[in-house]
């Protein structure tokens, strides 16, 4: 049995409907993140400099040096940069989550006294500004609790979101298990909310954005123009903004750097954006913990059994019948690399389709044959599964006069005699005569193109049933 952790669908194509508070069309959330002297540096204990993310073009560490250029770039974002960007929120009302690496808040005192004046979140950005992709999951846990102990140290309280961004693949998982975050944000795959369970633990994810960030100004292909990155942002919002008039409300985020976006002509932009979404109405403006709280209220997590996590005789159990009196065909599928996908109607159906259409002639040629005749014998008897009893009685097909009867009897004997299988069709997509209709049209066709039209029904059959089931 293989299973697939990686989710590929989501919230699938109907996203549920956030609820912002007041009834808001868009949920528009502006991420600092303070970085300035928890970077790579000689003076922290790290083998070298830094060189992600800076105006340095082509940057590269330097080995068991300081690089004094890259150093001052980072020294800026706290003097200057940041400042400028206090200034710029607080003028517009506007709340900030900061992403704080708790090693570079230790060293700006001034720096977190206003940021907890203005009233902003300030979310763990981990320990060190460092890579961590290669570090030994016992370290990186380590790192964790300290970032936490520092940060609580530091700040008076202790975080409640956690972005790591540089993360390793266990990332999300330990800092999970250290239990006590309102929600992680090491994710870009989505425009809402989402929980996850790892163990006994249900953990709110806020998706974070690595495009409409400018990071971008330090990367290629980028923004080389305050005006590019305004025009970005502005596109982003118009769709979502529109989307929410539509009843499906979603969550914009904004990534920021204070050594980036806080130079004067980058700047320019980031202002232009807060001038233009002042001018909307229904636009909420949060702090990332609000945005966890409100969905821990409105879309509290439920666990539920889950296809793709089930036991082989649990899942045939429940599925072993949509393929007509064929639980072999469940039983296949399970061995397939399910996976999150598969946890909905569509998934379990595309799993069943491929055990039956991998099958050989003779096995499919079982499934057809253990469908019951439409209006037959069995039915007369009482004596269908329910299913078939249900999809029958949808079409009317248990309240025929003698004539339809009769006519349903020649026909199925006529079919059945010819192929060698019933005939076969989703009656819950028909009408009683649009049955008939097909009826005496398919008895004409030869037994191969009967055949495939008939495993295409069989198909169809149990896709309805699976929606039923859901």
């Amino acid at each position: 049995m293989t299973r697939y952790p990686r989710n590929m669908r989501g919230y699938g194509q109907d996203r549920p409907d956030a609820t912002w508070p007041d009834g808001a069309k868009i949920a528009v959330q502006f991420v600092l993140n303070y970085e300035e002297g928890g970077e790579n540096c000689v003076l922290h204990g790290d083998a070298g400099s830094e060189a992600f993310l800076s105006d340095i073009a082509g940057a590269a560490p330097w080995p068991g040096m300081r690089h004094w250029n890259m150093e001052s770039i980072y020294e800026y974002g706290a003097r200057a940069g940041f400042w400028r960007l206090h200034r710029l929120f607080t003028g517009a009302d506007i709340p900030v989550t900061i992403y704080g690496v708790a090693s570079a808040l230790a060293r700006s005192p001034e720096q977190v006294e206003a940021m907890q004046g203005a009233g902003w979140e300030i979310a763990s950005h981990g320990l060190k500004w460092v890579e961590h992709r290669d570090m030994p999951e016992d370290q990186e846990r380590a790192q964790i609790a300290e970032a936490v102990r520092l940060h609580t140290e530091v700040t008076g309280a202790r975080p409640m979101g956690w972005y790591t961004g540089r993360c390793s693949e266990n990332t999300v998982r330990l800092v999970t298990e250290e239990g006590g975050f309102d929600y992680i944000s090491d994710t870009y795959d989505d425009d809402l909310p989402y929980w996850i369970e790892i163990g006994a633990r249900d953990q709110l994810i806020i998706p974070y954005t690595l495009e409409a960030n400018d990071m971008r100004f330090a990367t290629a292909p980028g923004y080389i123009t305050g005006e590019q990155f305004f025009q970005y942002l502005k596109d982003s919002f118009d769709v979502l903004y529109a989307e929410g008039l539509v009843g499906k409300p979603a969550m914009m985020s904004v990534g920021l750097h204070c050594r980036l976006i806080g130079r004067p002509g980058k700047l320019a932009g980031l202002q232009r954006f807060l001038e233009y979404i002042d001018g909307y109405k229904g636009v909420w403006t949060p702090r990332r913990i609000d945005i966890a709280r409100h969905w821990a209220q409105a879309h509290p997590h439920m666990r539920r059994e889950r296809p793709s996590q089930m036991s082989k005789a649990d899942f045939v159990t429940r599925f072993g019948g949509v393929f007509e009196h064929s639980p072999w065909v469940a039983e296949r599928a399970h061995r397939l690399e399910l996976g999150p996908a598969h946890d909905c109607p569509a998934g379990v159906h595309n799993a069943l389709a491929r055990a039956f259409r991998s099958a050989s002639g003779d096995e499919r040629l079982g499934v057809l044959r253990a469908h019951p005749d439409l209006a037959g014998k069995l039915a007369a008897a009482k004596r269908l599964t329910a299913d078939s009893t249900q999809e029958q009685s949808s079409a009317g097909l248990d309240a025929l006069t003698d004539a339809e009867r009769d006519r349903f009897t020649a026909l199925n004997t006529a079919y059945t005699d010819k192929h060698g299988f019933p005939f076969i069709i989703a009656v819950r997509d028909h009408g009683k005569a649009g049955i008939l209709a097909a009826f005496e049209r398919r008895l004409d066709n030869d037994t191969q193109t009967e055949f495939a039209e008939a495993c295409r029904q069989v198909e169809r059959i149990a896709r309805i049933r699976l929606e039923e089931l859901a």
